[in-house]
């Protein structure tokens, strides 16, 4: 529970940080701005909260985006104007990726706003709404907090953050923050969805399913969002049901079991992950979104005849749409069908396609990976930036209880290094371990400097093969927009930080990699591994997008 600042008065801010706790929210990220601080207040005196000051404001709703991946949803405080709209990248990724995060901007006054004042941080034109409307665009639910609407508000916008799994936008002027609300603290009130329609997707379900042989699940990152991680393992590990994850949502299945095949992704899928999803007389899709970057520029063939599909709130099968109808809901409806009818399935082919062999001592692609794949341990947290390290990721087999987060959809580079922070506080007893390019690395490198103040102890593998790679490989391989600044990466961290732990290694060789990961098992402070690797060699999978990428951006 809150205690105020300043007074004995339970307040509007009060009641804001106590319902955001109550949502399993225990750290809030963002900047200070003179239209935030008086919050702010509010925040360092909270019991329960923690405030976690970031570089830049981008840099927090990243950190937000990361901590909401890893924990029941996020709080993002920045100022009015300049703040809020350095945060917009940040969040519009978390709408994409569906993440509950709540952003409190602080605002001018009520009486400014009335009177049209033409304040720092504005337009200079009087109009107060101009980003409130713009974050009308990119936010599932927005309020203007008055003394009088902040209960009904908050717990509305809460409410929708928490039911969609995405951003909700909070404006809460300066003079209202200690202002004295009326209302009791309850229990946040439940939402019942409407279900209709699911005796007859049994139905249809059980049609289609039971004269088949062979089945495949491809389960995606909208399982995890929406909670169905637990169900859609009960459906991976029924007999006679090949399993795979697309890219966004890798770790969504346990990736030790048998039966999991791989990461599917198109016509850039390893064979025996090909050929499970795409020759399966019956495909059990949850939580799919089939775009461009995972699907290696829409290369997958997918039969929508042969397909059940769940997604948040509706099903289908054979194309046959049933509208109103929650994921839980038919994921155990189809799970006990599925229990009734599987004697009759064939038991998956168990083949897997190991890593390629790499060259002897010389680091490429290709032993890069595997000696990333022998460094992940169960438990876990692997998060892989844009580029060569997100799809170099897809060839990986988590271990045990790992996690994974990337960004495919969104694709915003730079994003995994302020994620890391915010996934580490929020799951602070897991090793977090980030896969991220030079080039990535250098958007968000003052992120670092937080990470060290908190004393979290990621490992930070850093792949510095001398520019835009990703970008070389889809055009302009020589040309002077994609080359970056060479920096001494291993003196990075002290120059961040007067009073951090960190451990640095440079890594040319097999050798010195697999010695710097020696070292990095139980990581006893932040670790940075620089690893050199050629300019222009990049995972297959990601050759195989970029020439896709490159002819779509250049057809008529």
């Amino acid at each position: 529970m809150s205690k105020t600042s300043n007074s004995t008065v339970y307040s509007v801010s009060d009641y804001l940080l106590d319902r955001l706790s109550q949502a399993g929210i225990q750290h809030v990220f963002g900047v200070p701005g003179d239209y935030n601080l008086r919050f702010l207040d509010f925040v360092t005196a909270h019991a329960d909260l923690e405030w976690v000051g970031c570089a830049n404001e981008l840099n927090a709703a990243y950190a937000a985006d990361g901590y909401a991946r890893c924990a029941p949803a996020a709080a993002l405080v920045t100022t009015f104007g300049v703040g809020e709209l350095s945060a917009i990248n940040g969040t519009v990724g978390s709408y994409a990726e569906y993440l509950p995060v709540i952003h409190i901007v602080g605002a001018p006054n009520r009486r400014s706003q009335q009177k049209g004042e033409l304040l720092h941080h504005t337009l200079g034109d009087g109009d107060y709404g101009h980003f409130y409307r713009m974050a009308a665009e990119v936010t599932c639910s927005q309020a203007v907090l008055t003394p009088e609407n902040a209960a009904v508000e908050i717990d509305r916008v809460l409410s929708d953050v928490l039911y969609h799994r995405r951003p909700g936008y909070l404006l809460l002027p300066s003079d209202v923050c200690d202002e004295p609300i009326r209302t009791e603290l309850y229990p946040f009130a439940t939402r019942q969805d409407e279900i209709t329609g699911l005796n007859e997707f049994v139905q249809a379900a059980r049609e289609l399913l039971k004269p088949v042989r062979k089945v495949a699940l491809l389960a995606d990152f909208l399982a995890d969002r929406f909670g169905q991680k637990q169900a859609v393992q009960q459906l991976a590990d029924l007999p006679g049901v090949a399993s795979a994850t697309l890219l966004m949502g890798k770790g969504v299945l346990d990736e030790s079991q048998p039966n999991f095949v791989g990461t599917y992704a198109g016509g850039a899928s390893q064979p025996c992950v090909k050929a499970a999803i795409e020759n399966a007389d019956a495909l059990i899709s949850v939580g799919v979104r089939l775009t461009d970057s995972v699907t290696a520029g829409f290369t997958h063939q997918l039969t929508l005849n042969k397909t059940i599909d769940i997604q948040p709130f509706s099903a289908s099968v054979a194309g046959r749409v049933f509208s109103q109808l929650p994921m839980n809901d038919a994921l155990a409806a189809l799970i006990d069908l599925a229990r009734e009818l599987c004697v009759e399935w064939q038991s998956p082919d168990a083949q897997r396609d190991s890593l390629p062999e790499g060259h002897g001592n010389h680091l490429d692609q290709h032993t890069f990976w595997q000696q990333v794949q022998r460094f992940l341990r169960a438990g876990d947290i692997v998060i892989a930036d844009q580029g060569t390290s997100s799809f170099g990721s897809a060839t990986l087999r988590l271990p045990k209880d790992a996690s994974f987060i990337v960004q495919p959809l969104w694709g915003s580079i730079g994003y995994t290094l302020p994620a890391v922070l915010g996934a580490q506080l929020a799951q602070p007893q897991r090793r977090v371990v980030l896969l991220i390019g030079d080039g990535s690395a250098q958007l968000t490198i003052q992120e670092l400097g937080t990470l060290l103040r908190h004393g979290l102890r990621p490992v930070i593998i850093l792949v510095n093969n001398d520019g835009y790679t990703v970008e070389r490989a889809i055009h302009g391989p020589e040309e002077v927009y994609n080359d970056i600044a060479a920096w001494n990466w291993t003196q990075i961290p002290a120059a961040l930080s007067v009073n951090g732990n960190a451990v640095t290694y440079h890594a040319d060789s097999v050798q010195s990699l697999q010695k710097a990961f020696d070292a990095s098992k139980t990581p006893k402070a932040l670790t940075l591994i620089e690893v050199m690797l050629p300019k222009m060699d990049v995972p297959e999978y990601l050759a195989t997008l970029s020439k896709a990428i490159a002819e779509r951006n250049a057809s008529h």
